[in-house]
C-alpha cells in the first residue's frame, strides 16, 4: 500500500516507517523537523529511512493548509498515519499556541485530507492522558474521559472527537490509539529514561516526581509499532472484527470509528524502573525525591482487553528487556558509559 505516515522523523514515527518499509509498503513520510529538541537526533532517525527503496520524504508543517493539500493531491496516499504533534505533557503550559496549531488546526488539515482523497483508513495516535482525572484501573476505552488535566490531553481528545465526526459525516475510517507511556531506543531527550540515563551516566542527581511511588504502563516501542501496523490493517466498518452494535466510548454506532489503548498491561512502579536502569547501567542514581508535578496522575494502567479481541494483539515486552535494550542503543549513538 501507499501510506502517509507524519512525523517520521520523530521517536515512534521513525520506527513505524520502518516497519512498514520492511514489510514492502511504500511511504510517504512527512515532518517538519522543529527543534523542540535536538534536531541532529531527528535527522539521524530520518537518515535511517531516506535511503530505502520506497520512502519519500517531504519536510512540511501539518498546520500549513497549503502544503498539506498538495501532499495529499500529489501523492494520493490509500491510507494515512498521523504520529505527528507537538509532543510534551508540561512544553504546553509555556508555549499553548504551538499545541493548538500543531495537534489541532493539524489535525483538522489531515482530516480534510482523507475527506477530499478517499483514505481508506486513518489511523492516528492519541494518549492515555486523555483519562486525567479518571481513577478507575484499569484505564478502559468504555469509561468517560472528558476530564484531562493538561492542555496537551485536551489536544488528544479533541482529535478523537474530530475522527468521530469525519467518520460519521463522510465515512472515512478512523481509529484512534491511546498511546501508553512509550520507551526504547531513539527516544525523546524529555522523555524520563533518557534524562534518567544522560544525568546518571553524567554522575548528577536525577529529579523524581511523586517520591518515586506512582505506576506506568510503560510501553517498549517496538509493541506501539506491532499495535499501529495491525489496526492499520483492520478498516473499521469493513473488517468482520468491527461492528457498529455499541455506541459507547469505543465505538459508535454510527461511523466507521474505533479507539484502542496500546499499553503494557502490567505498571511498573517508578522506582522499580529506575532500579532495572540502574542494573543495566552499572551505576547508582543519586536520587532528588520530588512531590507529583501539576497535570500528573499518581498510576496509568492499561485495559487493551478490545485491542486483544479485535486485532488478536497486547503488548509483550518487560521493562527488564525493553530498558537493556535502550541502555545499548543509548551508549551506541552517543559513545557513553
Amino acid at each position: 500500500m501507499k501510506i502517509l505516515v507524519t512525523g517520521t522523523a520523530g521517536f515512534i514515527g521513525s520506527h513505524v516507517a520502518q516497519r512498514l518499509l520492511a514489510r514492502g509498503d511504500e511511504v510517504i513520510g512527512l515532518d517538519n523537523l522543529n527543534d523542540y529538541y535536538d534536531v541532529t537526533l531527528k535527522q539521524a532517525r530520518l537518515a535511517r529511512l531516506i535511503d530505502v527503496p520506497g520512502y519519500t520524504h517531504i519536510t512540511a508543517d501539518l498546520a500549513d493548509r497549503a502544503a498539506m493539500e498538495q501532499v495529499f493531491a500529489t501523492h494520493k496516499p490509500q491510507r494515512v498515519i498521523n504520529l505527528a504533534a507537538q509532543a510534551g505533557v508540561r512544553y504546553a503550559a509555556e508555549n499553548p499556541h504551538v499545541y493548538v496549531q500543531s495537534n489541532v488546526v493539524g489535525f483538522l488539515h489531515v482530516l480534510e485530507g482523507c475527506r477530499h482523497h478517499g483514505v481508506e483508513h486513518l489511523v492516528y495516535a492519541s494518549t492515555s492522558s486523555v483519562y486525567g482525572a479518571n481513577t478507575a484501573m484499569p484505564f478502559s476505552e468504555h469509561a468517560s474521559a472528558e476530564h484531562p488535566l493538561t492542555l496537551y490531553a485536551a489536544s488528544k481528545k479533541a482529535n478523537e472527537m474530530m475522527a468521530h465526526s469525519y467518520a460519521h459525516l463522510y465515512g472515512i475510517p478512523c481509529t484512534g490509539l491511546r498511546f501508553f507511556t512509550v520507551y526504547g531506543p531513539w527516544g525523546r531527550p524529555d522523555m524520563a529514561l533518557f534524562l534518567f540515563t544522560r544525568a546518571i551516566l553524567e554522575g548528577k542527581p536525577i529529579r523524581v516526581f511523586n517520591h518515586g511511588r506512582h505506576k506506568r504502563s510503560f510501553t517498549y516501542v517496538d509493541d506501539i509499532v506491532e499495535g499501529v501496523v495491525r489496526t492499520l490493517d483492520r478498516v473499521p466498518g469493513k473488517d468482520p472484527a468491527w461492528s457498529g452494535a455499541r455506541p459507547d466510548p469505543a465505538t459508535s454506532g454510527v461511523a466507521p470509528y474505533r479507539l484502542y489503548n496500546i499499553g503494557n498491561e502490567q505498571p511498573v512502579e517508578l522506582l522499580r524502573y529506575i532500579e532495572v536502569l540502574e542494573q543495566h547501567l552499572g551505576r547508582k542514581a543519586q536520587m532528588e525525591l520530588l512531590p507529583l508535578q501539576p497535570g500528573d496522575v499518581p498510576d496509568t494502567e492499561a485495559d487493551v482487553s478490545d485491542l486483544i479481541a479485535d486485532v488478536g494483539y497486547r503488548p509483550v515486552v518487560p521493562v527488564e528487556e525493553g530498558v537493556a535494550r535502550f541502555v545499548q542503543w543509548y551508549k551506541e549513538y552517543y559513545q557513553a558509559g
